[in-house]
């Protein structure tokens, strides 16, 4: 089969080879991947991994052959899946606890674009428990998991103050249930039950300052790659406010991927969410949607379809 395989010592990052077909363990089944999409996240794994190695945590495709566990879907199942790794590749072998069934109105891109983004989104939010009513502050609105958490918390009643640059994103956040959008988190007023917060830096010290008393600033991301300075007076207006690291794999429990993945397909085909596809590219192209997801010009997901002949 083919794969996308990492490169580290050559001009281009990663390559697309032959490579040997997956041998699933007895609790994975084998799935023919048709689509999968590029968190940002991964393009820093590239140099830290060795030659070789197969990247790719978010697929969709069709199951093979059933876990010999009997877990997860049975063959012919269209489905999507989280895997730790090697789903950039023609077939994945994918835990059965991790997969969903597609409805039939789910493509593979829109399926492709929920595990590791709409996962985030949706355990970051549970953070805040009940949200009816609540003020919900979201950074990085734009981006995968910001897009679809600010659906999330509007679905669950919040009022949604968004962070994202650029009026185009406003309009668009605004449309999807942001009450409002502010192009930097320092012009943001007030105080919030729950803040997910993203970019790290400056941004998680200004966060800190407008948590609620008993809020949480749920932490998932340093999308800034700067370090935070905070001091205990930042909670100040904020008292016994929590700060919650976020950490995805070990979030919940393992058996609680497939029904997550299954609550957010199905809210997908009920018109109740939806993945936004920044850009979508034949696999083959992938080095063309690197550099602009590197330097966050691609709002929403970046989405690659694998051809299998």
């Amino acid at each position: 089969m083919l794969a996308l395989v990492n490169t580290p010592n050559r001009p281009d990052p990663i390559e697309l080879r032959a490579v040997a077909d997956p041998t699933p363990a007895h609790d994975e089944a084998l799935v023919e991947v048709h689509a999968f999409s590029l968190n940002r996240g991964e393009l820093s794994s590239f140099a830290r991994n060795k030659e070789g190695w197969v990247p790719g945590q978010d697929i969709a495709g069709i199951v093979l052959r059933q876990a010999e566990n009997g877990s997860g879907p049975v063959a012919g199942t269209r489905v999507v899946g989280l895997v730790d790794d090697a789903g950039w590749a023609q077939r994945a072998a994918v835990p059965g606890q991790r997969m969903a069934a597609l409805p039939e109105n789910v493509d593979f891109a829109q399926a492709a674009a929920l595990p590791v983004a709409g996962l985030t989104a949706l355990r970051t939010l549970r953070h805040g428990g009940p949200l009816l009513g609540r003020r919900v502050l979201i950074t990085g609105a734009a981006g995968g998991v910001g897009n679809l958490a600010v659906q999330l918390a509007a679905r669950s009643g919040a009022h949604v103050t968004a962070v994202a640059r650029g009026s185009q994103r406003a309009a668009d956040l605004q449309a999807l249930g942001a009450a409002v959008v502010f192009d930097g988190i320092d012009k943001v007023r007030g105080r919030f039950w729950l803040i997910l917060e993203s970019a790290g830096g400056a941004s998680l010290a200004k966060a800190i300052a407008l948590a609620e008393a008993r809020g949480t600033v749920v932490v998932y991301g340093n999308s800034s790659g700067e370090p935070s300075s905070i001091s205990f007076g930042d909670f100040r207006g904020a008292a016994n406010a929590r700060l919650q690291s976020f950490s995805y794999f070990t979030s919940e429990a393992e058996e609680r991927f497939a029904p997550d993945l299954g609550l957010l397909v199905s809210m997908v085909a009920d018109g109740l969410l939806r993945p936004r596809i920044g850009m979508q590219r034949d696999w083959r192209d992938i080095l063309q949607v690197t550099g602009p997801l590197r330097d966050r010009q691609v709002d929403g997901k970046a989405m690659l379809m694998v051809r299998q002949g």
